[in-house]
């Protein structure tokens, strides 16, 4: 029987962080559900052991505070999704520095608070898993991404770093990264013919990813027990950023 883990997952009210909470709770995990609202997710029914808590990624204390409180609720915390994250696009010779760094400050600055954060609970518990959201963007030139991609390529080397140095405290560190996923904060966009016309010529599956796979891959990472997988970043993203 698969062991049941209490995890927390940043940015869970809607998009790929309500599919991850769906997906872990659906196989008998117990989510901790942060969110700015603290309302749980918004865009979906789930059923399952959900605690939903406010949690700002923009805030250390904020972040310190939402994870004590799902430890003390819960009585353990054994994993950590950093789904949150903040998306400005812009010419970069006019994006300005407050919309720079505070692309920077969400993606990646709250990012490692939240490892840094947990870290004391996983090690209590024996050990854990942390996986970061990241993006197949990471490895493009992108146009008008100068911010998001420079902060998702950071995500990358930090959990990089991490999965080396924890090891030792049996604590994994994994890259889950994205392609274009079809979610209802997007799906206007991405419905654009020319947009259309884009993804089938360079995706070579031919379409949007749902959320829902990205849901079932961070679900199997927690469920299955793969101790020497850690460090890596696993694309998700229809073999886009390898076809050429």
């Amino acid at each position: 029987m698969t062991e049941k883990k209490v995890v927390a997952v940043t940015g869970a009210s809607r998009g790929i962080g309500s599919a991850i909470v769906a997906d872990l709770a659906r196989r008998g995990h117990t989510v901790g559900c942060l969110s700015r609202k603290g309302a749980g997710p918004e865009d979906r029914e789930i059923s399952g052991n959900l605690i939903p808590l406010p949690c700002d990624m923009d805030d250390d204390d904020s972040i310190k505070q939402a994870l004590a409180d799902l430890a003390k609720m819960a009585g353990r915390i054994d994993g950590l999704v950093n789904n949150a994250g903040l998306h400005l696009e812009g010419r970069s010779s006019e994006v300005t520095t407050s919309d720079f760094e505070r692309t920077l400050r969400t993606n990646i600055t709250g990012t490692f608070v939240a490892c840094r954060e947990v870290y004391p609970y996983l090690t209590a518990s024996g050990g854990g898993l942390i996986v970061n959201i990241g993006s197949f963007f990471d490895r493009l030139g992108a146009k008008l991404n100068l911010a998001y991609v420079s902060s998702k390529a950071a995500i990358g080397a930090m959990t990089r770093c991490l999965a080396v140095e924890w090891a030792d405290d049996d604590i994994r560190v994994l890259d889950v990264a994205p392609g274009f996923i079809g979610t209802d904060l997007n799906l206007e966009y991405m419905q654009q013919e020319s947009f259309r016309r884009f993804l089938k010529r360079r995706i070579p599956t031919g379409d949007l990813g749902p959320p829902e796979e990205v849901g079932r891959l961070v679900g199997m990472l927690f469920t299955e027990d793969l101790p020497f997988l850690t460090g890596e970043t696993i694309y998700i993203d229809g073999g886009q950023s390898v076809n050429q």
